[in-house]
């Protein structure tokens, strides 16, 4: 079994690897990079309207045969391990007939942001997932593993053939609500791994004010508790763990959640895969409706559910009547405006920032200063901090431990044993026959 990091191998994004065994090649991930070669931010719009060929020539896309539209199908299938566009984000380019493997999760999720986003996928050949179910493509057995992880049903995924073994974290935590799955980990690892493919995004990042998902939902009641205009909170909906420990908070605190149709629709798509998640209809759940989120919607056929959410919808005259009862998801920089353009007397209402704070930008900050608008981060990250990264590191105890998913990867040396480094596009043959 042969293995190359296409993308990833020393920075966050893009994740793309590919292993080989036999006649049989696979590729884990396909996600859109974030960043350019000098730690820029990726411009996606250098994608419009050029070729996969051109895109490969251009360095945008990686060099792998039989991959894309247009050529021989030349790749026998794609993992995905969660629904994060860094890991996702190039399948538009990929050839139909490849199919693609990923948890329902996931699947639902990016049947979503193809309604509401720019980033669509095109028709693929998805294939669903099941934890610890194992299946095989061609020469390779390969069973998901169920992670904990800010993206919803995000997988990890044990890859053997010819007498090796393979273990790809994908993106993982310790400290989310899904916290059993890191520990069941930790307790019954995969065993004699020869190759142990683990993120690091965290390393290099300060410590975190808010170690875990229970802390961020403490900190959100208290402030609920404490307002006295309406608050805000800035998540991103596709953030499961975190929309429910706000909703947790709205129930503890008596406040109306206040979600929009994306949020809804995300919720509404979900409760085939859990049945525990709040749905619109739930005690103190509105939707607040926003133009281009129905438009959207009515677009793809879903009309029929617009009048269903209409009654859960809260108006604006509503909102204003009762601000210091409400938590309105803002949501992110760009939505919030259309949010907030309507709602009188915004001077000292507070927006709980609970995303990355690289998507702060200095013009939104000048906003809310401009409106009177307080901000406070409340976060913790979606991925694994030291601790548990070493904790991880010494239960899978493999022959080799590569970095990926990491802008660190010489600090893996100083803090984890049997390092191998790879570069982007470096082979590295694990042995066996293939």
């Amino acid at each position: 079994m042969r293995l190359i990091i296409h993308r990833g191998a020393k920075e966050i994004g893009g994740s793309c690897v590919e292993l080989k065994s036999g006649e049989t090649r696979i590729l884990i991930d396909f996600g859109l990079p974030l960043f350019g070669r000098n730690r820029e931010p990726f411009e996606v719009d250098d994608l419009i309207g050029k070729t996969p060929d051109e895109l490969v020539k251009a360095g945008n896309l990686p060099d792998i045969k039989g991959l894309y539209k247009g050529e021989p199908k030349g790749i026998d299938g794609i993992l995905i391990s969660h629904s994060h566009l860094d890991h996702y984000g190039l399948l538009s380019y990929v050839n139909p007939e490849i199919p693609i493997y990923l948890s329902k999760g996931s699947q639902a999720l990016i049947e979503v942001s193809n309604i509401f986003t720019p980033h669509k996928t095109g028709k693929l050949n998805l294939l669903p997932l099941h934890n610890k179910r194992h299946f095989a493509i061609g020469d390779i057995a390969i069973a998901p593993y169920l992670v904990d992880h800010s993206a919803f049903d995000a997988l990890a995924f044990l890859i053997e053939s010819n007498g090796k073994r393979l273990f790809y974290s994908g993106d993982f935590r310790g400290h989310g609500r899904k916290s059993e799955l890191f520990h069941r980990m930790l307790k019954q690892p995969p065993s004699n791994i020869d190759c142990f493919l683990m993120e690091g995004s965290m390393l290099g990042r300060e410590k975190q004010v808010y170690a875990r998902e229970t802390d961020v939902q403490a900190r959100i009641e208290q402030i609920l508790l404490e307002r006295k205009n309406i608050s805000f909170l800035f998540a991103s909906s596709q953030n499961i763990d975190r929309i429910v420990s706000a909703y947790k908070a709205c129930l503890k605190t008596d406040s109306i959640f206040a979600i929009d149709i994306y949020t809804a629709f995300i919720l509404s798509k979900l409760e085939k895969v859990s049945a525990k998640l709040p749905q619109f209809n739930w005690k103190n759940i509105r939707i607040k409706f926003l133009k281009y989120q129905v438009d959207c919607l009515a677009d793809a056929g879903y009309r029929d559910l617009l009048f269903v959410y209409n009654k859960r919808k809260i108006d604006i005259f509503e909102i204003n009547n009762n601000k210091n009862k409400i938590l309105m998801l803002g949501r992110d920089n760009t939505v919030f405006p259309l949010v907030a353009k309507e709602i009188d007397g915004l001077q000292g209402a507070k927006i709980i920032y609970s995303m990355w704070e690289g998507y702060l930008t200095d013009k939104f900050k000048q906003y809310c200063q401009t409106k009177g608008l307080v901000l406070e981060t409340v976060h913790t990250s979606g991925h694994a901090v030291l601790e548990d990264l070493q904790a991880m590191a010494s239960a899978i105890a493999a022959k080799n431990l590569v970095p990926i998913h990491t802008f660190e990867a010489e600090k893996y040396l100083d803090f984890f044993k049997n390092v191998r480094i790879l570069q982007d596009k470096e082979e590295l043959d694990l042995g066996g026959e293939g």
